[in-house]
């Protein structure tokens, strides 16, 4: 009996050793950038000046993890790289033969997917389509749909494999870029309901795949309310947090696109918990999820943990290796940008167009109307403040001057609809003041800080006419034309050439649909001609042709009552600017 027993204990000794060697436990570490921006290198070529972020600091932290014993690096890119610093810019447009850089660095770094987002698209085809060929790892948009196929334009998903474990990455795209983009750069796409979209890819990978792991990487961010939107309604820009509280199957959503921060987890409507990761822009945070998994022998899930972090890149050392092997494309960039163009006379600076006409912005306004000819200029400061000294005018100079790749469009309006589009700027931009002791600006209460209400780029001005902002008046009824430039008053039934940016002309920020009240469907019958290179562009060219360039602010409009505005203006310097 006794050595039946020992016989006994020996087997279940055995079969427990061989039972915790058929069962595995794995680690797998994601590291996700997002908003990148075109901040390849620790050198901001607009600014002249060093950066926080870049994927050179970005290299030196993910070689790090990957030196790690036990556990297994997934690198995600999460869009919005192809745009913002002159890196990218010469690139894609400049020296467009050539490999595209961020093929190359994300190649070199070892991504294994990445999604596209609205600043990619914004690229063009040519662009985008070239990028996605020349990368060794899947572009993934499974919400834009090729309306000629009805199929995704871009993969929906891809399925890494790390140490047996299969980890699933859908991709999302925010649909938001019809009414930001023209058609042009989107060919033969729609862009599909992300909750929606979510929804069918889950269900089909998880039948198809049956993955360990489900990570979604949404060019999206998480405020499905931002800029008045409703959550209730389809394509909400910002659907991130919808998709993580009403699709179950997800360990892990990697988000971007608002430029915001968030590392926190959400339950979903089973009840599960969803981490939900957010880096900011520029590389300057890295988003960091951490799964273990426990398999067993049948290599079906045990258990998982997750947690997750946000991780910051200033303390990071550019990685000499990478910095070595774009070094020719640095010197070629650095060259680039400081090329002359012209000559201001006089400084100009976009933080007083906060208060009233600036030379900043009617240097804008005067370019817009001498290239398109058309009778008003519409437009907004691109950067929260840049600012350009007197004297040569270089590249890097007009990416202060004007961010984005914005067409220019020349449409027809209606005097009526200007007044409604300027009505809706002064919504967003001014406060309603009752004495000389309330705001200008309108302000908001987030998180404890006081912030801007609406975003700087919605505060557009108008050049060709001459009209006040009453802000002692409701909204709706502040604004009063009086004259186009020569004299000639200014009629509410007659139809204007209006010169106007692609990302206004296409429904951006509203003043066309909400202000004027044009249905967004009928936005691109009005567009009479377009630009067919970026606004930039035949800005420098504009400069490059006059030589010396004497900023001059027309004055068109004015703000009132002036003597509340004189003194809310210093208070509200103090705010903006801690000055």
């Amino acid at each position: 009996m006794k050595r039946f027993n020992r016989l006994f204990f020996s087997v279940l000794l055995i079969f427990a050793a061989l039972t915790l060697a058929a069962q595995q436990e794995v680690t797998i570490k994601i590291l996700e950038t997002s908003d990148v921006h075109g901040a390849l290198f620790p050198f901001d070529f607009i600014r002249n000046k060093p950066m926080d972020g870049s994927l050179a600091r970005v290299y030196t932290y993910v070689k790090q993890e990957r030196s790690k014993p036990n556990q297994y690096v997934i690198l995600l890119d999460n869009g919005d790289i192809l745009q913002g610093q002159p890196t990218v810019y010469y690139s894609n447009f400049i020296d467009s033969a050539s490999p595209n850089i961020v093929s190359q660095m994300l190649n070199y770094m070892g991504y294994d997917a990445a999604t596209v987002g609205n600043h990619d698209v914004e690229t063009g085809p040519a662009v985008y389509r070239k990028v996605e060929r020349e990368s060794n790892f899947p572009w993934l948009a499974a919400n834009a749909i090729n309306t000629t196929t009805g199929k995704p334009a871009f993969k929906p998903y891809t399925v890494i494999e790390r140490a047996g474990v299969k980890v699933a990455v859908l991709g999302l795209i925010t649909p938001g870029i019809p009414k930001w983009l023209p058609k042009i750069l989107w060919p033969n796409m729609q862009f599909n309901d992300m909750v929606e979209s979510a929804k069918y890819w889950v269900k089909y990978i998880q039948k198809k795949e049956k993955p360990h792991i489900i990570i979604g990487l949404f060019h999206s961010g998480y405020d499905a309310s931002y800029g008045g939107a409703d959550a209730n309604e389809k394509n909400n820009e910002n659907a991130a947090l919808l998709v993580a509280k009403q699709v179950p199957g997800f360990d892990v959503i990697l988000i971007g696109h608002d430029h915001k921060e968030l590392a926190q987890k959400f339950p979903n409507v089973n009840g599960d918990s969803v981490l939900v990761l957010d880096p900011r822009s520029s590389a300057r945070l890295l988003s960091e999820a951490t799964i273990t998994v426990s398999l067993n022998r049948y290599k079906k899930v045990k258990w998982k943990r997750v947690e997750g972090k946000l991780v910051e890149m200033k303390s990071y050392d550019p990685d000499a290796d990478f910095m070595a092997h774009f070094s020719e494309f640095y010197n070629k960039v650095s060259s680039f940008v400081s090329n002359p163009i012209g000559r201001f006379t006089k400084p100009i600076s976009s933080a007083e167009a906060y208060f009233g006409p600036t030379e900043f912005m009617d240097l804008i306004h005067d370019v817009q109307l001498k290239i398109s000819g058309a009778d008003i200029s519409l437009a907004a400061p691109l950067s929260y403040v840049s600012s350009i000294d007197s004297g040569a005018i270089t590249i890097s100079d007009m990416f202060k001057l004007y961010r984005f790749e914005n067409f220019l469009y020349t449409m027809e309006l209606t005097g009526k609809e200007i007044d409604g589009f300027l009505e809706h700027a002064a919504s967003l931009w001014f406060n309603t003041m009752t004495s000389p002791n309330d705001t200008l600006i309108r302000f908001k209460r987030e998180n404890g800080r006081i912030r801007l209400y609406a975003n700087y780029y919605n505060f557009d001005s108008a050049a060709g006419i001459y009209y006040t902002i009453d802000v002692s008046k409701p909204e709706g009824n502040r604004v009063t034309i009086t004259t186009l430039a020569d004299g000639t008053p200014f009629d509410p039934n007659k139809t204007y050439k209006v010169a106007i940016n692609s990302y206004r002309g296409n429904g951006g920020g509203g003043h066309l649909t909400e202000g004027a009240g044009i249905p967004h469907e009928e936005l691109s019958k009005r567009v009479i001609s377009s630009t067919d290179k970026d606004l930039r562009l035949y800005m420098m060219k504009y400069i490059e042709k006059q030589g010396v360039i004497e900023p001059i602010c027309h004055s068109y409009w004015k703000l009132i009552p002036e003597d509340w505005v004189k003194v809310a203006i210093e208070r509200d310097r103090k705010i903006l600017f801690n000055r």
